[in-house]
C-alpha cells in the first residue's frame, strides 16, 4: 500500500503537533511543581525596580514592601492569565483593607496592554515589564519562563509561595490563610 505525499506529510505534521504539545506539557508540568523553599529572601535589586503603569505614572516595588504581596506576571495574549484576572481582582478587592498588596506585571507591548485594560480594567495595579519582565520572572524562578507565573512574598519580602500555571480560589485562600495566621 502507498501513501500520498499530502498524507504522508499530514502524518508528520501531526507526529511533529504531538511531540511538541508533549515537550510542552512537559516543562509546563515541571514548572508547575518547581519552587524554591520557603522564606527564601529576594535580592536588594528587586526592592529598587519601577514599572511604567498603563495608566501613566510608575509602580515602584520598594513601595510595596511590608506588606504580604501577590505579584502576578501575565500576558494579554495568555489565555490562562486573562482566565484568572477576575479572580485575582476580586482577591485585591476582598482583602486589600486586610493588608494584601496585589500587583500584576504585564509581559507584553504597552499599547496591547493598554488597550487590553481599558476594556478588561482591574482594580489592583499592573505595571508595564514588557522584555524586562521576561528576565525577572525568570530570575524570581520561572526559569522557563511560562506565564501566567505568580509570587506571594509575606510581610517581610521573603518568598512564601511561587506558581506556574492558572490559580485557583484554593490557591488564594491557602495563602491568605497562611499569611495571616502563619
Amino acid at each position: 500500500m502507498t501513501s500520498s505525499p499530502t498524507r504522508r506529510g499530514l502524518l508528520y505534521g501531526g507526529v511533529a503537533v504531538a511531540a511538541a504539545a508533549a515537550g510542552l506539557g512537559g516543562a509546563w508540568w515541571r514548572e508547575r511543581g518547581s519552587s524554591s523553599p520557603k522564606g527564601e529572601v529576594l535580592a536588594a535589586s528587586f526592592w529598587t525596580q519601577r514599572f511604567e503603569r498603563p495608566e501613566g505614572g510608575e509602580l515602584v516595588f520598594s513601595d510595596l514592601r511590608g506588606k504580604p504581596l501577590l505579584l502576578n506576571f501575565w500576558a494579554t495574549w495568555c489565555p490562562p492569565c486573562v482566565e484568572e484576572m477576575p479572580m485575582i481582582d476580586r482577591f485585591f478587592r476582598e482583602n486589600g483593607a486586610n493588608g494584601w498588596q496585589v500587583v500584576g506585571l504585564a509581559i507584553d507591548q504597552p499599547s496591547a496592554v493598554r488597550k487590553f485594560l481599558q476594556k478588561t480594567p482591574v482594580s489592583y495595579p499592573t505595571g508595564l515589564a514588557g522584555l524586562q519582565g521576561t528576565e525577572l520572572v525568570k530570575n524570581l524562578g520561572n526559569t522557563g519562563g511560562g506565564l501566567p507565573f505568580t509570587l506571594v512574598l509575606n510581610g517581610t519580602g521573603e518568598v512564601a509561595a511561587r506558581k506556574m500555571g492558572k490559580l485557583e480560589a484554593a490557591d488564594l485562600d491557602a495563602w491568605r490563610r497562611e499569611l495571616v495566621h502563619g
